[in-house]
């Protein structure tokens, strides 16, 4: 039985992860062993400190500004083995990341904004006929952060109060990363690190995709990016399942951005229009950057 302080943590937690994957796990294979180890690149080159600022400039900025994602894509539900993943809707999103400067290390933090789409259409979706209930139901977009964070240091990764108070005991060791390369193209794949006692069917794994000349450039603090990913999560709250059987899986792509104005009109003035204060992550402590 879950104790209720856990629960707390864990809808806190819920509430506050992204969907990009912020907080990136530890991999087992070694930097030597890596595709990197093969290419003309150097496996040292991305080794702590170096990927750790690496990393942030693929996910973010070395500057604590905000940094805009866009994404798209589908969700699919699968009700049991014998039963073929069904698309239900697409879905459109923002996240918006600010990494703090903490000494030699970052604190990551940020904000979601997503909004559901019918599969067929593409129109925003505000009601969904429910294929497994019968039942239609309303729809409420999906929006995440704010409350929690994420410590990105060169003794790993983990999930932080916005004070920067860990979410249980960190698992410390040196920070090592998955990285590929195939000509001029970089890649680094990871998992979403989360706290004990999350529900069981809640995962995902992530590849962020750059240009290998773009990283190497160290006078570039926020590196051009795309990603991919995929997430395997619960029903969702407004599709009344929650007893049922079965779990959705999420497939997410998208792209870094230079600019708000970069957002979709359509997706822009919504977002604005509805969750205003989510269009920046900005810490309400935040000092003005010294440059």
């Amino acid at each position: 039985m879950i104790s209720r302080s856990r629960s707390i943590s864990r809808r806190r937690w819920l509430a506050g992860s992204l969907i990009l994957g912020a907080g990136v796990g530890v991999e087992s294979t070694s930097a030597d062993s890596s595709a990197l180890a093969t290419g003309a690149m150097a496996p040292e080159t991305w080794r702590s400190p170096e990927q750790l600022r690496n990393l942030v400039r693929m996910q973010g900025s070395l500057l604590e500004e905000d940094v805009r994602w866009w994404f798209t894509g589908v969700i699919f539900g699968v009700r049991g083995e014998g039963e073929t993943p069904r698309p239900l809707m697409r879905f459109e999103g923002m996240e918006v990341y600010w990494f703090s400067h903490r000494g030699d290390d970052f604190q990551l933090g940020g904000h979601t904004v997503t909004f559901f789409r019918d599969f067929e259409t593409g129109e925003f979706l505000y009601e969904f006929a429910n294929p497994y209930t019968g039942k239609r139901e309303a729809v409420k977009p999906a929006v995440q952060g704010g409350n929690l964070g994420f410590a990105y240091t060169r003794e790993g990764i983990w999930p932080v109060r916005l004070d920067g108070t860990p979410l249980g005991e960190p698992v410390r060791k040196p920070l090592q990363l998955q990285w590929h390369q195939m000509g001029t193209h970089l890649w680094l794949q990871h998992q979403t690190v989360y706290p004990p006692g999350m529900p069981a069917m809640h995962g995902q794994r992530q590849t962020i995709f750059a240009q290998r000349d773009a990283v190497l450039d160290v006078r570039q603090n926020s590196v051009a990016a795309s990603f991919s990913s995929v997430v395997f999560m619960n029903w969702l709250k407004w599709m009344d399942m929650r007893d049922q059987p079965g779990h959705l899986i999420w497939h997410a792509s998208g792209a870094k951005l230079q600019h708000v104005d970069q957002l979709p009109h359509a997706y822009r003035e919504r977002a604005e229009r509805e969750f205003p204060q989510r269009m920046s992550a900005k810490p309400v402590s935040a000092k003005p950057v010294q440059r």
